[in-house]
């Protein structure tokens, strides 16, 4: 009776010579190797492992997970091989697969920080904030100086809401080892708290360590765009486009320059470069600018058919058909007039109002940066999400918006328009700020292309006036110089008092009237559509 060999394993001196190989880089090498060697040893966990590296690190994933599935067929209980095949997964895009076999690890491992890492990676991925930034929380307790997962937890914590912790998780991360990503990271942390100053010191930071980051490049313009330094502005996305010439947000940002000075034609090939966002919709509003109405049509009709879902895309139908007296066959909201919901928030209104009086007060006196706004005039606008600010003012003033929210979704809960059967159904705002008006003071007529519902509520109106319209507010189908067949487009005009909020489609043009009188008008405004 012949013996048993399948159980065979290979000596050290037919093993470390693969490692050699494995060790220096030669990834070939090492493969052809192990592949020989598993011929005469089938069974030799070591040597599905190290294929499986060598294939990894090749990116030949799907024959890595092979290899891997194959050793931990030999012994199961190893639990840096299902953190490798876990890694090999996520390469392949089976996120949900990754995560099991990261759980698995750490089942057979508590204190294997990097798998609690990469789990928090794909968690995140996969919009799992909360259970991302706990497995990030978990790996910083296993091995406190992973600055790297202080990065990613400050990543999730902003993508919550939560900016002062974010921050200080960048700055942790920061202490341990400065990095570029992680200056950059803190600069839109605190970009998104208002502090315009400070994001800029932070991206200027990333660039001294990095001269090529393209994206600080970018964020660095917009904050000079913000400051109305619009000059270095274009320095900063020309600089962000001559190192990454197809960099989505800075050849969008050039396109919305030449957008707002009214040069179509040529802002139109940088949103069709950049890809970014809603870059077919502003492609295709450029052409409808420019009054290229044949293929604003063929290109509209292709956009409607496709099913996607926008705002600028729902103005654009809207404006046209009823320019041209044809048929919107673009049902996300045809009718947005129909939409709009003026009433009142009672604890604003009511006499001597507290709330009132705390949110002029935190309006007046909270360090906020200011945003330069080219629509308006004798005027400031705030920077950074107001309504994400932890003041007690600005959160009980979010939840009160919330509930009024609710109540217009249910107004409107029986039309079959898109806007409200796709209805955001975790409210958050992607954008608020408040608006501060002097003598003279006025927005001009404009859209919100990036929300779905946008809304303003009114704290403070001037009350000397030689016209009852002085400060209202104003919403319409046309606006904006859009070119125009005929002057036939309704518009109404909203009487708001101190404590209305008007909520309204994002898609409707809407502007306010000048008031003369020596007096100040506060409002705060804001926007919301689906999470991304």
């Amino acid at each position: 009776m012949k013996p048993q060999t399948h159980n065979r394993q290979p000596s050290q001196g037919e093993v470390q010579p693969l490692l050699n190989l494995l060790n220096a880089g030669q990834l070939p090498q090492a493969e052809i190797t192990a592949k020989k060697l598993l011929q005469n040893y089938p069974n030799a966990l070591i040597l599905h492992n190290v294929l499986g590296v060598a294939l990894e690190g090749q990116r030949k994933f799907d024959a890595a997970a092979t290899s891997y599935r194959n050793a931990l067929a030999i012994d199961p209980g190893i639990a840096e091989i299902h953190f490798n095949l876990g890694v090999v997964l996520g390469n392949l895009g089976k996120r949900d697969e990754a995560i099991v076999c990261y759980r698995k690890a750490l089942s057979l491992k508590p204190g294997l920080a990097v798998a609690s890492f990469n789990l928090g990676i794909a968690l995140q991925e996969g919009g799992q904030l909360q259970e991302a930034a706990t497995s990030y929380r978990k790996a910083i307790a296993i091995e406190p100086g992973f600055y790297e997962a202080y990065g990613n937890l400050g990543v999730v914590l902003q993508k919550q809401g939560m900016l002062e912790e974010a921050v200080a998780s960048y700055l942790k991360g920061l202490a341990i080892y400065p990095d570029p990503i992680g200056y950059f990271n803190l600069g839109t942390a605190l970009r998104d708290q208002g502090k315009h100053a400070e994001a800029g010191q932070n991206y200027l930071k990333a660039l001294a360590m990095k001269p090529d980051y393209a994206d600080a490049h970018n964020n660095l313009g917009e904050i000079f765009r913000d400051q109305g330094n619009m000059d270095d502005a274009i320095k900063s996305y020309q600089t962000a486009i001559s190192i990454q010439p197809d960099h989505p947000g800075a050849n969008y940002n050039m396109a919305e320059f030449l957008y707002l000075a009214k040069k179509f034609e040529q802002a139109r090939p940088y949103f069709e470069r950049s890809r970014f966002q809603d870059w077919e919709e502003r492609a295709l509003d450029c052409i409808y600018r420019t009054q290229k109405y044949d293929e604003f049509k063929e290109k509209l009709g292709v956009m409607v058919r496709s099913g996607k879902k926008s705002t600028l895309l729902s103005m654009l139908s809207t404006h046209y058909a009823s320019n041209f007296g044809v048929e919107n066959e673009y049902n996300f909201c045809k009718t947005p007039m129909e939409f709009a919901y003026h009433t009142t928030i009672k604890e604003l209104a009511e006499p001597d109002s507290q709330l009132l009086k705390d949110l002029l007060q935190d309006i007046t006196h909270t360090a906020v940066a200011e945003r330069k706004q080219g629509r308006l005039y004798y005027g400031i606008q705030s920077a950074g999400n107001l309504l994400k600010r932890p003041e007690q003012s600005f959160q009980t003033l979010a939840a009160l918006i919330k509930d009024k929210i609710n109540e217009y979704k249910a107004r409107y809960a029986d039309s079959d328009a898109e806007l409200i059967r796709s209805f955001p159904t975790q409210i958050e705002f992607s954008s608020s700020w408040y608006l501060k008006m002097n003598k003279g003071g006025h927005l001009t007529s404009h859209i919100h292309e990036d929300g779905w519902i946008s809304g303003c509520v009114y704290l403070k109106l001037p009350q000397e006036k030689t016209h009852e319209t002085d400060g209202a507010f104003v919403y319409e189908m046309d606006g904006d110089d859009y070119p125009r067949q005929h002057d036939n487009f309704p518009s109404r005009i909203a009487l708001v008092q101190v404590g209305d909020i008007v909520l309204f489609p994002s898609s409707l043009f809407h502007r306010t009237i000048p008031f003369n009188s020596n007096e100040e008008r506060i409002c705060v405004a804001f926007d919301l559509k689906p999470m991304a």
